[in-house]
């Protein structure tokens, strides 16, 4: 068994819930109704685990008559569902105020705790080559959610050569180094994993949030940022070892605390950004020795001691809306925002600190699964809906949208290759999940519509590094990684997963490939 170096204990000891609101109402009890329908997904003590956490601190804007709403429901776009056929209307009211009470206590969860639950791997040894004789530069990940592993497989020959477990709940894409040695992958309960994808063996882990959303690695591969749910927080993590370089407390320039929506990397300005959920803002948060100089100080401001003394300094932008979801212009100049309840973007110009445009995305666009390509003599990004079977195709030069595409439901994951003629793009909401869309870059038209298999949920494609495969999950426990020709759209292979979700190429993520991702 694999032993591990644990620097202080890393129990957290929850007090117990109260049961005073067992006995709100003769006819509801709130707490057995959050432990039959809500803990697996949200956690025991309602501290997040798939789902988010739910307290007061985390709710943010969902609350009263949203929160009501949305377990009668079922939100929009996740895997959350409607219980109005499970739980009574005074069942659901019920339920809304008992989230609404904050617990007993919350853990503190800074530095020191991070610290203190940092587990680093006794046994590993880093080998000077890799321990496989595969092109290092197409190896594939497959993340496993239905029990929580990852399997590398050899992008040539699809053969698996390893499978480890992973923390609970992986959630957001893994990353890798720069060299594509290293990959980090965190999870929703905000476990950070470092694995050796040279030597097959795990490095170490660090808890760096209670409730996380994404990371994000720097250009050099030097930090990690963890962007928290709970507590409202960004953590920066030296890569090296998976201590805490950082951790900062996240409220808007009014001081209202908010949890992050996203976090990418911006290569060229060797910053962090991250929209805010709660805070109609997003951050700038630099990692280089030499922050830019920006103007137009009205509209934001560089937070923090001088840059020789504090060296992630936090420029603040205000947005006109709130962003949940954003995406990056090739210049990394201009990001490109929507919220999950408006019916529209917005482009940011970063340089100015600005809105500079509006986006006619009606429908929920996912910008963060966005992909680029070449069209005719301008660059265009494409994006699904999550509220209707359209992709929508925006100009990057006008920004304007010169087509939308109808597919057969709302999709979640777009892909495509620089080597490919075509895009594909699922349909993971409604009852044609089973259905995969490839279309045509130069004509913008659906050429084939996939149906691996039937009644199951077919989503996320990735490509091997030189675009001629195209990897389809079928999104099932008993599910797999099916393998198509990218040119001839035929099936080449079937690989049994349990329910795979992501699948990440290592060149075309450190190269930032057009077709994936970011």
């Amino acid at each position: 068994m694999t032993r591990f170096i644990v620097s202080l204990s890393t129990r957290i000891l929850f007090p117990a819930l109260s049961l005073a609101l067992m006995a709100s109402s003769p006819m509801a009890d709130p707490v057995q109704d959050y432990a039959d329908n809500c803990q697996e997904c949200h956690g025991a003590e309602r501290l997040g685990g798939l789902g988010p956490a739910l307290i007061p601190q985390t709710l943010g804007r969902m609350r009263g008559p949203n929160l009501v709403s949305v377990i009668r429901e079922g939100r929009t776009a996740t895997q959350m569902p409607a219980f109005k056929e499970i739980l009574s209307e005074q069942q659901i009211e019920e339920l809304t105020a008992y989230l609404k009470q904050p617990l007993a206590d919350i853990p503190p969860w800074g530095e020191a705790e991070i610290m203190a639950s940092r587990l680093l791997n006794e046994e590993y040894k880093p080998a000077d080559n890799p321990v496989w004789s595969s092109d290092p530069m197409n190896i594939t990940l497959v993340v496993e959610t239905g029990d929580h592993h990852v399997s590398v497989l050899d992008g040539d020959t699809f053969e698996t050569l390893d499978r480890f477990a992973t923390p609970f709940a992986v959630h957001g894409g893994p990353k890798f180094s720069p060299d594509g040695r290293y990959v980090y992958i965190m999870s929703r309960d905000g476990w950070v994993q470092k694995y050796d994808l040279y030597s097959l063996q795990e490095v170490g882990r660090v808890r760096a949030g209670l409730n996380s959303r994404n990371i994000a690695i720097s250009h050099d591969g030097t930090w990690l940022a963890v962007a928290n749910y709970l507590p409202n927080s960004l953590t920066i993590l030296s890569t090296e070892d998976l201590s805490v370089a950082k951790v900062q407390e996240v409220k808007g320039k009014d001081g209202t605390p908010s949890r992050i929506s996203a976090v990418y990397q911006a290569p060229p300005r060797k910053s962090f950004v991250l929209a805010l959920k709660d805070v109609p803002e997003i951050w700038e948060v630099f990692y280089g020795p030499n922050p830019p100089h920006f103007g137009f100080a009205h509209d934001w401001r560089v937070e923090g001691p001088a840059p020789h003394t504090n060296p992630f300094p936090i420029r603040k932008i205000t947005t006109p809306d709130y962003l949940d979801d954003f995406f990056f212009d090739q210049s990394y100049e201009y990001v490109m925002g929507a919220s999950r309840g408006g019916e529209g973007g917005q482009v940011i110009d970063l340089v100015i600190g600005q809105k500079t445009a509006d986006l006619d995305l009606p429908g929920m666009p996912h910008l963060g699964s966005g992909i680029t390509w070449t069209y005719g003599d301008t660059t265009v990004m494409a994006t699904p809906h999550l509220k209707d079977g359209t992709v929508s195709v925006i100009d990057m030069n006008t920004w304007k949208t010169i087509k939308r595409i109808d597919t057969l439901g709302p999709g979640f994951f777009m892909r495509s290759h620089e080597n490919s003629p075509y895009v594909w793009v699922d349909v993971f909401f409604g009852p044609n999940r089973d259905v995969m869309h490839v279309i045509d870059k130069e004509s913008l038209e659906i050429v084939k519509t996939l149906r691996p298999v039937e009644d199951a949920t077919v989503a996320h494609v990735e490509f091997t590094r030189d675009g001629r495969y195209a990897l389809v999950s079928v999104w099932e426990d008993d599910g797999a990684v099916i393998v198509y020709d990218a040119k001839t759209l035929e099936e080449v292979r079937r690989l049994p997963m349990r329910k795979p979700s992501g699948k990440y190429n290592v060149w075309n993520k450190i190269t930032f490939s057009e077709g994936t991702s970011h």
